[in-house]
């Protein structure tokens, strides 16, 4: 019986930490009203593939045949490398779009997946709550390290490559999508 209380007051908190909600943050060019923007009855999938800056991640969702996971049930949140991103890899990030670089795209991408629903503000609320730091472990099995600075939120990777939150969070029926500006690939 006390097992089973447990793992109910378990439940209960994790399910805590999957619907906090999310801040906006503003992006490299324009300040943004703090929301995070929902697209209604819109899977995750229909969202990303509407953004037109996350371009180049929708087609690394599609080419990996990974983005029915976004059409789902699943509550997923994505830290979405935005376009410049991407650009920003050169030659590598060409590479990994291509065929035979599939598995490593397949990984990269997992990293960048957390399960839950959790909004930039969730996150903010978790780390002043922490006293700190908050750690999360991706769809990948790597571990992310979110910090704040002000109102300016961070996510790192263990090997020390990390990404500012930047733009609005798009809120989505199955999940939370959160404009990144760098791609958390290691190093």
């Amino acid at each position: 019986m006390t097992k089973i209380r447990n793992r109910f007051a378990l439940s209960l908190a994790l399910s805590g930490l999957v619907l906090l909600p999310a801040c906006g943050e503003t992006s490299g060019e324009t300040a943004t009203d703090g929301a995070t923007h929902s697209n209604g009855s819109q899977t995750m999938a229909a969202t990303l593939g509407a953004a037109s800056d996350l371009s180049t991640i929708n087609q690394a969702f599609v080419s990996s045949d990974l983005m029915g996971v976004f059409d789902g049930v699943g509550s997923y949140t994505l830290l979405a490398p935005r376009d410049e991103a991407f650009e920003a890899l050169g030659d590598a990030g060409e590479q990994l779009m291509t065929e035979e670089q599939r598995p490593l795209l397949v990984g990269l991408l997992r990293d960048h997946m957390l399960p839950g629903y959790l909004r930039p503000e969730d996150i903010l609320s978790a780390i002043e709550s922490q006293g700190g730091e908050v750690t999360v472990t991706t769809m990948g099995g790597s571990d992310v390290v979110f910090s704040s600075e002000g109102d300016t939120l961070t996510v790192t990777r263990d090997d020390g490559t990390s990404a500012t939150f930047i733009g609005n969070a798009e809120a989505a029926t199955n999940g939370v999508i959160i404009p990144i500006d760098g791609v958390l690939a290691p190093q």
